[in-house]
């Protein structure tokens, strides 16, 4: 990174929508509009340009945060409302239940009046787009709310709690909703099926809580079925994804005998009764509920004698991993003292809400068994808004400034990030979540970046494809509004506040193809690529200079079919595509000197650029992204400093397009070390094109190599096929990096070149009978083989020549 004087305010994301990490200084930070002096002073600090050692950052961002927190202090009315309010997300891998298991929530929260499958005809109510149902998985996150009235573990008072709730694809080509959706959350609910247990997708999710420090429960679902394993699947959370994980449940009968739960915290037995639960004749207590006909749980004292045992194990077992991860238990565990209920729920929450400790609850969604214990253990363990630690970056600091600290209170400085953009019926529907301070119908609020103002015309929450409009909303609460210019990732203020919201990770599109519409070209076509692309970032369009073609690119084939399949329902616009691409990469491997001299005399003022340094390898920055850097270490004034920028320009310019087959070029550092300028015939335009001429001089001598996209490959297929499957894989040159059979089935992980894996699916198919299944997932980028490259880089030259002979 350039040490410059001058810096970027933290939201701009320059760097990272470049890929690179040198920074061109600005003339001054950002600064809203409109200042309001009553915060203007609160929050003074020293300028930026005196703010220069890490020592005085720290101790500016330290003293804002405290302004703020002795300013604005919580209300007894916040501290109530957050106390009560839970903001969860459902994520697992696909097909593991979790949009059934929050249809169930839904219903028994009185939120909906019928259950509905996730399929075709009615559906689910979070499956609200036609493809979503003809498919039967989600494709777009939906978010609803409810209210349910919760059974405290520890008093075992009903107390009610407002819970906001977003249901996430499964499937990895969409696993920006997923990421964008555990940005805003507080907590998550990491649903496992109970055959299948830790999968590839449940792997990234979990990774994707703990980018966010999301404290999670999980839910071991479909326990009705033959094979289920809750404690295999329990021991591989522990294992796999090395969370610390105990039951808190024990199931009452097996598979399809499943009829309830024992509750090791209170030390009972839980069984559904009445419609849409199982009939027992025990003393029921009824849940306070709209729908009361479908929410009577039985709670009985007397544990069943064929659990019991179980029960007793699995208590010790529980009571074992939280005196590994809190403190007070392992003083009563060491000392042998009792460990009471309350004990036990008071470690279970402090454990969770601090990441170091998943409470496991089981079930079965489609059976309505264990989802309104699993809802108590929401409101029981996961984190209020008020718990979870919020920060933002504040732009009158240096971009390395450490983040200030917010504060949830309703009276405070507006601070509010839109997370996910959405084409409605009544426009640009954009969900925002309000991290402090409030918003009000009719109320203005002010872009982050770029400082314009917009009118709250209408604030709404959302219940799927449903809203409802309120007139206000607090800290910690999410909702939508329409009529707002952005894009996600952006923070909202009052004006009164320089602070913005680090973004949400976007991973790198990994597949193309080249899209076509049928017949002429009409203005929906450009005008659905341009929804398209802003509602998923990780959706890419951009015209091939050589084809002058259009190329989308995404995360994967059933990503992209999905696009040009709502082109043609949403805009009538058909298309044809042609083969997938794959997203290859150049990279250098070794050091290269450059001495290069730019030199154009046209008459008049001419063109003048010495640059002397080096092209290195180095690693992508693990905190930025960026792929790619400049760095200054040019001494003496040799070249003017208002030059030095240009040549880094130059550079990252002549990364877009390597030698080799025309990709992009990453891995790559340039240090420019010295040079020579003329007064006269210097520029800016100058040094840029000695930076491009540079790199592309020295190309050939860091011996370049072309990578590929690598994936994680997993498979899962009846057992009495997995030589056909393990034999499939290594055709395709795969390299198997863990099996696993359990009964009837097993699973198979490998990692394939992604140009490899097209067509997989139907020889899936026919090896398996039609009864195999697999997903994948980008890993990383390597090297190709030699001959794949000779072979990438003869068709490269073949287009070039192609090209200059027309």
């Amino acid at each position: 990174m350039l040490s410059t004087t001058r810096w970027l305010p933290a939201g701009t994301c320059l760097a990272r929508r470049l890929s690179f990490s040198f920074v061109e200084p600005v003339a001054r930070a950002w600064q809203p509009r409109r200042s309001h002096a009553r915060f203007a002073s609160a929050t003074a600090t020293q300028p930026t340009d005196e703010v220069s050692d890490a020592g005085a950052q720290a101790a500016a961002a330290a003293e804002i945060s405290a302004s703020l927190a002795r300013r604005f202090q919580l209300t007894d009315a916040d501290r109530t409302r957050l106390t009560y309010q839970r903001n969860i997300g459902i994520s697992a891998h696909i097909d593991s239940g979790k949009t059934t298991l929050t249809e169930r929530i839904l219903y028994y929260t009185g939120r909906i009046r019928e259950i509905h499958e996730a399929s075709y005809k009615v559906g689910a109510k979070m499956d609200s787009m036609e493809l979503e149902r003809e498919k039967g998985i989600t494709i777009q996150s939906a978010a609803t709310y409810c209210d349910w009235n919760a059974v405290s573990p520890v008093t075992g008072e009903t107390e009610k709690f407002a819970i906001n709730i977003i249901d996430t694809p499964g499937h990895v080509d969409f696993t920006i909703e997923v990421e964008r959706a555990l940005r805003v959350l507080d907590g998550a609910v990491l649903v496992l099926c109970a055959v299948s247990g830790v999968q590839s997708q449940t792997i990234t999710v979990d990774r994707q809580m703990r980018r966010y420090n999301v404290p999670r429960i999980s839910f071991i679902n479909k326990m009705d079925r033959p094979g289920a394993n809750p404690w295999r699947v329990t021991e591989q959370i522990r294992q796999k994804l090395r969370m610390p994980a105990a039951a808190v449940q024990v199931p009452i009968g097996v598979e399809d005998q499943l009829v309830g739960v024992v509750d090791l915290v209170r030390w009972k037995a839980i069984y559904n009764e009445g419609h849409k639960g199982h009939a027992h004749t025990f003393f029921f207590i009824l849940y306070a509920n709209a729908l009361s006909c479908s929410n009577e749980v039985a709670i009985k004292d007397e544990i069943p004698e064929d659990v019991l045992e179980l029960a007793k194990e699995k208590r010790a077992e529980l009571i074992e991993q939280l005196a590994d991860v809190d403190d007070a238990i392992a003083d009563k565990f060491l000392n042998d003292q009792e460990v009471t209920n309350v004990d036990l729920a008071e470690a279970i929450r402090r454990a969770t809400v601090s990441l170091k400790f998943s409470p496991v609850f089981m079930g079965s969604a489609i059976k309505n068994t264990g989802v309104q214990p699993m809802l108590d253990g929401v409101c029981a363990y996961l984190a209020n808004p008020a718990e979870a630690k919020v920060v933002a970056q504040d732009t009158k600091l240096p971009a390395s400034a450490p983040p200030v600290e917010l504060v949830p209170a309703a009276s405070a400085p507006l601070v509010a990030l839109a997370f996910k953009l959405e084409e409605g019926r009544f426009g640009q529907l954009t969900y925002m979540r309000v991290y402090q301070g409030s918003m009000k119908k009719g109320g203005y609020i002010y872009h982050g970046r770029t400082g314009k103002r917009t009118k709250l015309a209408r604030l709404a929450r959302m219940h799927s494809n449903e809203m409802e409009e309120i007139d206000e909303i607090g800290p910690g609460e999410i909702c939508a509004t329409f009529g707002i210019e952005c894009h996600s990732g952006d923070t909202f203020t009052d004006g009164s506040s320089t602070f913005t919201m680090t973004p949400m990770f976007v991973p790198e599109p990994v597949i193309s193809l080249a899209l076509t519409p049928l017949g002429q070209e009409s203005p929906q076509f450009s005008r659905a690529l341009n929804r398209f692309q802003k509602e998923d970032p990780t959706f890419k369009v951009h015209i091939d200079p050589e084809s002058k073609e259009t190329i989308i690119s995404g995360m994967g084939e059933l990503h992209l079919e999905i696009y040009v399949e709502r082109m043609r329902r949403e805009y009538a616009v058909e298309c044809t595509t042609g083969r997938p691409r794959v997203n290859y990469r150049e990279t250098v491997t070794q050091r290269a000197d450059f001495h290069f001299t730019h030199k154009k005399q046209t008459g008049g003022a001419g063109q003048f650029a010495r640059v002397i340094g080096y092209i290195e390898p180095m690693e992508p920055d693990p905190e930025t992204g960026a792929v790619n850097a400049f760095e200054d270490s040019v001494m003496g004034g040799n070249i003017p400093s208002n030059y030095i920028p240009a040549v880094g320009k130059g550079f990252l310019e002549a990364c877009e397009k390597g030698g080799l087959s025309g990709n992009h070029i990453q891995g790559a550092r340039m240090v420019l070390t010295d040079g020579s300028y003329h007064i006269v015939d210097s520029s800016e335009l100058a040094f840029r094109i000695a930076g491009i001429g540079a790199l592309r001089d020295v190309y050939a001598k860091t011996k370049p190599v072309i990578l590929e996209p690598i994936m994680t490959v997993e498979v899962v297929a009846p057992v009495e096929f997995q030589s056909a499957v393990i034999g499939g894989l290594n055709q395709r040159r795969g390299t198997i990096v863990d099996s696993e059979v359990r009964e009837d089935e097993f699973t198979a992980i490998a990692e394939v070149a992604l140009n490899d894996m097209f067509g997989y699916s139907s020889q899936l198919r026919g090896s398996t009978q039609g009864k195999g299944e697999f997903s994948m997932e980008y890993k990383m980028h390597q090297p190709v083989l030699p001959n794949v490259q000779k072979e990438i880089e003869e068709a490269y030259r073949k287009s070039i020549g192609m090209k200059k002979a027309l």
